[in-house]
């Protein structure tokens, strides 16, 4: 009964947060989900971690089973996220990095060569804040120190020798370093946890990265999610542990109304062989848990983007942009799968000198486009006629006026909402960064602060609206019908509203976003020409040399359809059949669709698209024939493209540069 209970609750929970998914995305797309067994235990494995505690929320969304997953014991401890979190079955976890304390006094390394275990202090306190298998760690996460044995308070033993240069040239300093003491935790008792968890056919889900971050790339993995799994395995015979990859792909992921591709990959099955390794301990159980961390590794690479740094993302993807397999538009799951095979390609062939000069002509472009100010996808759109783009552009302009009039009554009643997230959560952001040494920019919790406060500012603010207009009805001479109906319309009507400006002001945003490159085209016709042209010798170059060398990457390969079309195909079948449509969904299409009308400029202006991608990121208020917006996901097809596979690493060893 008491499971019961607390099942209604999950689901409870979850439909509200679908709500506010839906508010916060404009589109959350999953991708191989019919590949989730629905039966069995199961730990998910969610990398890369870009999205403090909403990426927990999307797993929940799309993988079709109830899950636990663990949290930071930290985390748990604040009053409103402790109490929704552990409305989903939580697994509190004590983290020894939020136990850290700064260590007294300083200590260095007085030989390296001859006595390189031998940490000394400097008015330090060692007896009293370390202990054998705690750690130290020294300033900007240099290095981790194991102690082995405290002598006294200014002397200790550490395992392994220091040999990293940046780690020496601290502990080599004349008067010492500044440290931070590292406790450690036995995990014994959360393991048991999940052991029982899964014993019981449940779903763990886990982000072996253990914080979020905002990296291009994903973080090393920790090595307790293979604990997990081999232990539940070795303690419960029989027990048949899956553990499915789940690839988080986001487009701008702390802005409010971005895009989301989850992708699951294959089932990763756990052969009895490397449970009985596990089993005999020592040397042969790390072993196990490396060959199945490596496993996991590869499977996460398969269904992720994964980038050396930003700047080579945005090469990447600029160079998606203007490749040209075959003339039709890709929805946001095969961006995320072209986006993948392109950083595959590129790890393996940077060096090639077809390759590097592309980088640097792509690089180039991307500064004229600056120069411009304009996006890739805004540049097809300046190959118009004077008379047209200047019909064009007050048209747009009549449109833009319509779609902010239409907008102003959500935007003035939902402002105070966004005023005081933003503040919440670049406040939250900066706190992250300042106790992080991962964190470029602390992107990764304002999505997260966002969506938390409106949570909770929305029902308030509409029920201080609807108190409002309660008084006022009260002070008037209305009849007692009409003073409790106003303010239960008020109350009922509040979030239709909103929703509806919301979609209103999305499309103003498109509309005011096309505006620059129309402009642009009639006040400098030549040098818009010139890079539009430029443009098109640049994606000419980029086909020709990916379709050189993508039969050498991928044996699938094939320029004329990168992605399977085969819609008869079981894969094809499982693919369309995941999921409904959501609120948001239908609510988009009857809003779109009642302002077909007044959208469809080219019936207007005898203009349509260029046979161009919209990328999902970028997304232009371009409408086809149909007046349907292009910005809308395209049916999805079959998976495309061959896994990494996990047991192959050697033939792949090139993609952890």
């Amino acid at each position: 009964m008491k499971k019961e209970k607390a099942d209604i609750l999950y689901d409870c929970a979850l439909w509200v947060f679908n709500i506010m998914l839906d508010i916060f995305f404009r589109e959350i797309r999953p991708r191989g989900s019919h590949k989730v067994p629905l039966e069995g235990p199961l730990i998910f494995v969610a990398a890369p971690h870009a999205n403090q505690f909403v990426d927990p929320l999307i797993v929940m969304r799309e993988c079709n089973r109830r899950v636990s997953f663990l949290i930071a014991a930290k985390s748990m401890k604040q009053r409103f996220v402790g109490f929704l979190a552990g409305l989903f079955h939580p697994i509190p976890v004590m983290r020894p990095q939020d136990l850290a304390e700064t260590g007294i006094g300083r200590i260095h390394l007085l030989n390296p060569k001859t006595e390189p275990l031998r940490i000394t202090g400097i008015d330090t306190k060692f007896t009293s804040q370390l202990s054998a298998m705690d750690s130290i760690i020294l300033p900007r996460n240099a290095a981790k120190l194991l102690v082995v044995q405290v002598v006294s308070d200014t002397e200790l033993l550490i395992q392994t020798a220091v040999k990293d240069r940046k780690a020496l040239d601290y502990l080599m300093k004349s008067g010492g370093t500044a440290y931070k003491c590292l406790p450690h935790i036995d995990q014994d008792n959360v393991y048991e946890k999940v052991y029982s968890e899964l014993n019981d056919g449940r779903c763990i889900t886990i982000f072996p990265e253990g914080g979020s971050h905002d990296r291009a790339e994903m973080l090393p993995f920790k090595a307790g999610v293979t604990i997990m799994a081999l232990g539940a395995m070795a303690k419960y015979p029989g027990l048949d542990v899956k553990i499915v990859p789940c690839g988080l792909n986001y487009f701008h992921a702390h802005r409010f109304r971005s895009r989301a591709v989850i992708e699951f990959g294959n089932p990763i099955t756990i052969s009895q062989e490397m449970v009985e390794q596990f089993k005999r301990g020592g040397q042969e159980k790390r072993d196990a848990c490396a060959r199945l961390l490596d496993t996991i590794f590869y499977a996460l690479k398969s269904v992720t983007v994964n980038a050396a740094n930003d700047q080579t993302l945005m090469v990447i993807q600029a160079a998606r942009r203007l490749y040209k397999p075959a003339h039709r538009k890709l929805h946001i799951a095969q961006v995320v799968d072209l986006n993948r095979r392109f950083v595959i390609g590129y790890n393996l062939y940077k060096d090639d000198p077809r390759v590097m000069e592309l980088q640097q002509k792509v690089l180039a472009y991307n500064q004229l486009l600056t120069y411009h100010g304009l996006r890739d996808h805004q540049v097809p759109e300046i190959n118009l006629r004077g008379w047209r783009t200047f019909g064009l552009l007050w048209y747009r302009v009549g449109v833009l006026i319509v779609w902010g009039l239409l907008s102003f009554p959500g935007s003035i009643l939902n402002l105070p909402i966004a005023i005081i997230a933003k503040a919440i959560s670049t406040k939250k952001a900066k706190d992250a960064l300042a106790s992080s040494s991962v964190k470029i920019a602390g992107r990764d919790v304002l999505a997260t602060w966002k969506f938390l406060v409106g949570l909770v500012l929305i029902p308030l603010l509409y029920g201080l609206y609807t108190l409002i207009v309660l008084w006022i009805c009260i002070k008037s001479e209305l009849g007692w019908f009409q003073r409790i109906l106003f303010p239960m319309l008020t109350w009922t009507f509040l979030p239709f509203i909103s929703y509806a400006s919301m979609r209103f002001a999305e499309n103003g945003v498109d509309v005011f976003k096309s505006l620059r490159p129309l402009y642009v085209a009639l006040v400098d016709p030549d040098s818009t020409e010139n890079l539009r042209q430029l443009r098109e010798k640049l994606s000419q170059n980029i086909t020709e040399v990916i379709n050189e060398i993508g039969p050498q990457v991928f044996s699938d390969f094939d320029s004329n359809n990168v992605f399977r079309s085969d819609s008869t195909s079981q894969e094809s079948v499982s693919e369309l059949a995941e999921g409904g449509r959501t609120f948001s969904q239908i609510a988009g299409e009857f809003l779109t669709g009642t302002a077909k009308a007044l959208l469809d400029d080219s019936k207007i202006f005898n203009w349509t698209k260029q046979d161009e991608e919209s990328d999902p990121d970028e997304v232009l208020y371009f409408l086809d024939r149909s007046g349907t917006a292009n910005n809308s996901a395209a049916t999805s097809d079959a998976e495309s493209g061959p896994v990494i596979s996990p047991v192959k690493k050697r033939n792949h060893s090139k993609l952890r540069e």
